[in-house]
């Protein structure tokens, strides 16, 4: 079904009045554009050059043994020379059964020189282009893939409708609190391997559904790690104290936070539209939902997270929603859903507005603590209008591109050169990137994902393979 159909960013701004979705507003006039966008931030300690940032994007090409490999080089290099001055490394696993997929990166004492020379890569092109580093920022993130890990699963607590979206049984062991104390170490060796590499600050990501995402929601799990809020950021807790016990200043520390699980989705075989699976009220699981209704968000346990979170020592909030997993459209609204999925079941400004207005609630509360706003690509050549609008009002202190990035990674550049974007390179969110992620018969077990429409020479023999390997496979 398609949606964006707008040719002027008035026709856009009137759908979206029309829509009710208040939060998506625009900066027309492209001097103070350039201005919002091009504006320092303070992030701890330091400054980033601009207010634009890369999210971190997985390209699932790295080599069996976790290293980078041509394309991961040829990615960064590309974010590198683009102009955004705060570039989220992707995540990057802190063991071997932490990997979401068998070409995911993963850092530890054989991977991390590989990481050095990549981070060298990224500072040298990047001061060839814009002349200095010191206000560059580019932390690791961090990750244990959790129920989403390949080929075994670690669960956090058992919620019967994301089980039955995943395919984990009922009486699927979860992870014991003993194990979850030994990741914190695991997190804590690889935080000290990216100080190796060169990268200072790391982000202990918690969203998406993966494993640190679903402790938060574990409200129905016994033991030290659930229950309670004290109890579902324990892990946090623990593991940014011993980073700064072990490290002090020398790293920032920063969180890609999912603020908002929402719940499961699955395609209505009449309609083709997503429909949420029946869920029961109150709702006992989950994290920022309304428990009454857990279709829509409710922050204040969140906030009260960040709060802690600050005291213990976060200095960068990257503010994300849903799981790609099993509710696409609440992260990423979308035109086109990845082969085989469902169809969008709300207007995607509707999500572009919860986007904006979960994260202008989170920045206005805790306006000492820069965060990274998302939501944007579906906007395509208007979004960093909306992102200047934000900045504007203090909504949000860094506009960040995720998947847009993948077809566009000079996007920056042409933003402080030009003024504006063009439309011939800007993501369409037709979610080929997601297709390739899926595809599961490579010989290296995991396609390469990066966008076929606008990345043509590289990625289009590769979109080929794939959908002939799957029409193979589906025989």
């Amino acid at each position: 079904m398609r949606h964006f159909t707008y040719k002027t960013l008035a026709e856009l701004e009137e759908a979206a009045r029309r829509l009710g979705a208040e939060h998506v507003r625009f900066e027309h006039d492209t001097a103070r554009m350039q201005e919002a966008l091009r504006r320092p931030v303070a992030v701890g300690g330091r400054t980033a050059g601009n207010s634009m940032a890369i999210h971190p994007m997985e390209g699932c090409d790295g080599t069996l043994e976790g290293r980078p490999d041509e394309l991961t080089w040829r990615r960064y290099e590309r974010f590198a020379r683009g102009g955004a001055k705060l570039i989220w490394f992707e995540a990057t696993a802190v063991r071997e059964d932490g990997r979401a997929n068998p070409r995911q990166i993963l850092i530890n004492r054989s991977t991390v020189d590989e990481y050095a020379r990549l981070h060298e890569m990224m500072l040298r092109v990047h001061r060839e282009e814009w002349g200095t580093t010191d206000d560059l920022l580019i932390p690791m993130q961090l990750t244990m893939s959790g129920r989403y890990a390949v080929p075994v699963k670690t669960i956090a607590y058992h919620n019967p409708l994301i089980d039955q979206k995943t395919g984990a049984p009922a009486d699927y062991p979860v992870i014991s609190d003993d194990e979850l104390e030994r990741l914190e170490d695991d997190y804590v060796d690889a935080t000290g391997l990216a100080l190796q590499a060169g990268f200072t600050a790391v982000d202990i990501k918690a969203t998406h559904g993966y494993l640190l995402s679903e402790l938060l929601g574990a409200k129905t799990r016994e033991g030290r790690y659930g229950g309670p809020l004290e109890n579902r950021t324990r892990f946090f807790k623990n593991v940014f104290g011993k980073i700064r016990a072990k490290y002090g200043r020398q790293v920032m520390i920063c969180m890609r936070l999912g603020c908002f699980d929402s719940v499961p989705y699955v395609k209505d075989e009449e309609s083709g539209l997503g429909r949420p699976l029946p869920f029961p009220t109150p709702y006992p699981w989950g994290w920022g939902v309304n428990p009454e209704n857990p279709l829509e968000p409710e922050l204040s346990e969140v906030k009260q997270a960040i709060g802690w979170f600050r005291e213990w020592g976060l200095e960068l909030l990257n503010v994300s929603l849903g799981s790609p997993y099993y509710n696409p459209h609440i992260g990423r609204p979308f035109e086109r859903p990845d082969e085989g999925n469902y169809e969008e079941p709300e207007h995607p400004l509707l999500g572009v507005n919860r986007h904006f207005r979960v994260a202008h609630e989170l920045q206005r509360a805790f306006p000492e603590l820069p965060m990274v706003g998302t939501g944007y690509s579906w906007l395509q050549r208007f979004a960093l209008h909306a992102g200047a609008a934000n900045l504007e009002d203090a909504n949000i202190r860094f506009v960040g591109l995720g998947r847009a990035v993948l077809s566009y990674p000079d996007f920056a550049r042409d933003i402080l050169e030009k003024g504006e974007l063009d439309d011939t390179r800007v993501c369409k969110t037709l979610t080929y990137c997601t297709f390739l992620m899926r595809q599961k018969t490579n010989e290296l077990g995991q396609y390469p994902a990066g966008c076929p429409p606008f990345d043509k020479l590289v990625y289009g023999p590769i979109m080929k393979e794939a959908r002939e390997a799957k029409r193979k496979a589906g025989k």
